[in-house]
């Protein structure tokens, strides 16, 4: 008596192939693990420092003053008027803005109080800032004085708050855990199957026993396991080489998995469409990177969305690879549950719903 077929097994095969020509796969490796791996590296052994400080102005300081003129066209300061008072109080002690500055007007000598809020999490950066004020209220002094010498024309407050450094490599590397997903979901997913399509194994398939929902789960299993294997590696080589923060610790990292295995369904979603409307091998990167690209640039992968002009920041914040940085970042640093990033993980899932509606009308067997 002969057994029934089973599609659970073939299913496994199909898995255990795909997976053994992804690793023997030079692009796979590259996109998945190298790329993200040297920008890890480059970023971590710049270490924490930025190029600039970033202060808060509180919603009543004064603005209209020489000081907060004088910090305006300082190039190394950034001033944040955008956000509310309980916004920046999180952001600074999480270390996501370095100062809290509101300066105060008198009618009398001293003619203007400055009251600054720094945290532990940026001393260096709060030295500079301390420098850069006392300068400037040096010249205000020698520019204003008399030679009686009254009260200096403005006088510093400091309060320094508690606070967890947030270094450069707590950015950058959801960033670049978010692209090696999306390289792997897209460039991946994209070829695999084009080439199945244009070398007849497909068709083969179709001669067995073998369902085509074998095929499509074999191929994505293998093809997130290596994406799972590889966001564990990097997140790794960040926590122990560079003090990536993991701030549960194995909580932490279970859930970046977890998020990381969400990322790459999604996007592999992207790589059937693209799949479905490539007509030969080489038309397939012009078409992934057109997906790729702009998210790589505009999703907060090395530099915040703050960074870019105001016209393109609403696009860059609805890109499903920014959903994704952001949800991984306030899960690694600020140590956010899955359900305290559900609105993150809401529009993903918008996205994902709308890439396979379309990827099952572009995709194609044959």
């Amino acid at each position: 008596m002969t057994k029934p077929y089973s599609n659970f097994k073939a299913t496994l095969a199909i898995a255990k192939a795909s997976f053994r020509s992804i690793t023997r796969s030079p692009s796979s490796v590259v996109f998945t693990l190298l790329f993200p791996l040297i920008f890890i590296l480059v970023f971590g052994f710049i270490g924490g420092s930025t190029v600039s400080v970033d202060i808060g102005v509180a919603k009543n300081s004064d603005t209209q003053n020489p000081i907060f003129a004088s910090l305006k066209k300082t190039s190394i300061v950034n001033l944040i008027q955008d956000q509310s008072t309980p916004d920046m109080n999180a952001n600074l002690s999480k270390g996501h803005i370095d100062a809290i500055l509101d300066i105060e007007k008198h009618s009398t000598a001293p003619y203007y109080t400055v009251n600054v809020q720094y945290t532990k999490a940026s001393q260096e950066k709060g030295n500079i800032l301390q420098s850069l004020l006392r300068t400037m209220f040096y010249k205000m002094d020698i520019a204003t004085r008399p030679s009686n010498a009254p009260p200096p024309v403005a006088e510093l407050k400091e309060v320094t708050v508690p606070g967890r450094e947030y270094k450069t490599i707590d950015f950058i590397l959801p960033g670049q855990l978010g692209f090696s997903l999306l390289s792997t979901g897209v460039f991946g997913t994209a070829f695999v199957f084009l080439s199945l399509r244009m070398t007849l194994v497909i068709k083969r398939f179709f001669a067995t026993p073998v369902k085509k929902y074998s095929i499509v789960i074999g191929e994505a299993m293998a093809r997130i396991t290596f994406a799972l294997i590889g966001a564990s590696f990097i997140l790794l080589i960040g926590r122990f080489a560079f003090g990536f923060t993991l701030i549960h610790g194995f909580v932490t990292f279970i859930n970046m998995l977890i998020l990381s295995f969400i990322g790459v369904v999604i996007f592999m979603g992207f790589g059937f469409t693209v799949s479905g409307i490539a007509k030969n091998e080489s038309s397939v990167p012009p078409i992934a990177n057109l997906i790729t690209l702009p998210q790589f640039l505009l999703s907060g992968t090395f530099f915040t969305i703050s960074a870019f002009p105001t016209w393109l920041q609403p696009i860059c914040k609805v890109l499903p690879l920014t959903f994704l940085n952001d949800a991984m970042r306030r899960v690694a640093f600020e140590g956010a549950s899955l359900w305290d990033v559900n609105h993150q993980l809401f529009y993903l899932l918008l996205w994902g719903i709308g890439i396979y509606a379309v990827a099952v009308k572009m995709f194609k067997w044959e």
